[in-house]
């Protein structure tokens, strides 16, 4: 798990060093004509490299013992490492197909064991080291990676001309960003956290800077929108849905709890 995880977060250094084509961000801005994302906005990888970092070592660390959570995540989470990391080479040579499977892959074995075990996540206390420890890095990688797969497919279709005519490129911008933005609060309904949601409202807002520079003001508002509701929407789903297994005791079913153990007493 370790060395999967030190290749992840490694892999932009060696790719960098070794220096064997293009960078991923010559990589993203060579045909983002459709959808622009701010350089900025990929800072977000430090955050998520610390998290998984965290994720990795805590697994090698001979006191955490083992947990369901961290045995359902174990291959998928491998498997997404090798992916992102693999993602940076295939880019630097410009194997685009390879670059958009890379990373459909990587969230795909990512986001169907988060889902398959959502209601596991969902009982884990607010204080589990899983749920800070596992579930939160693994799904701020998912998250982000739920933003960047379409953008790198809008990306290829672009540059090889093959996004259908049937609709403007800005059109399928934002179809791409109402799908991203619908997964998004759909996984955080799902598990009641936020980690999720975002990594997205985040690259949305790299979209809105981007476009905005660029002066496509529909699609700049449009992103600026989506990532206010996202972030509101996930806030709601995640803190005011009850958790599993659990239920609200209000001051009239304490009331009449109470009477009830009175007449019957």
């Amino acid at each position: 798990m370790i060395g999967t995880a030190a290749f992840a977060v490694l892999a932009g250094a060696i790719q960098g060093f070794a220096n064997p084509g293009q960078s991923p961000a010559e990589f993203s801005a060579d045909s983002d004509a459709t959808l622009k994302v701010a350089s900025y906005a990929f800072s977000i990888w430090g955050p998520i490299y610390l998290g998984l970092l965290v994720y990795a070592v805590r697994q090698a660390l001979p006191q955490t013992g083992e947990s369901d959570t961290i045995n359902r995540f174990g291959v998928p989470s491998a498997l997404a490492f090798v992916g992102i990391g693999t993602w940076l080479f295939a880019a630097a040579f410009d194997w685009e197909l390879a670059t958009i499977v890379l990373i459909f892959g990587s969230l795909a074995v990512l986001l169907i064991p988060l889902l398959a075990n959502a209601g596991s996540i969902r009982a884990l206390p607010g204080k589990d080291r899983d749920r800070w420890m596992t579930v939160w890095p693994l799904s701020l990688l998912a998250g982000w990676l739920s933003i960047a797969a379409p953008v790198n497919l809008l990306t290829v279709a672009t540059g090889n001309g093959d996004l259908p005519p049937i609709l403007a490129p800005t059109v399928w911008a934002m179809l791409a960003i109402v799908v991203v933005v619908l997964v998004a609060l759909f996984v955080t309904r799902q598990l009641r956290i936020i980690a999720f949601a975002l990594p997205v409202a985040w690259g949305l807002l790299g979209v809105f800077v981007a476009e905005q520079e660029r002066g496509n003001q529909m699609l700049s508002m449009f992103a600026l929108a989506a990532s206010v509701a996202t972030v509101v929407s996930a806030l709601i789903l995640a803190f005011r849905l009850r958790p599993e297994g659990g239920r609200r005791v209000t001051r009239d079913q304490t009331q009449g709890e109470a009477d009830t153990t009175s007449s019957n007493g």
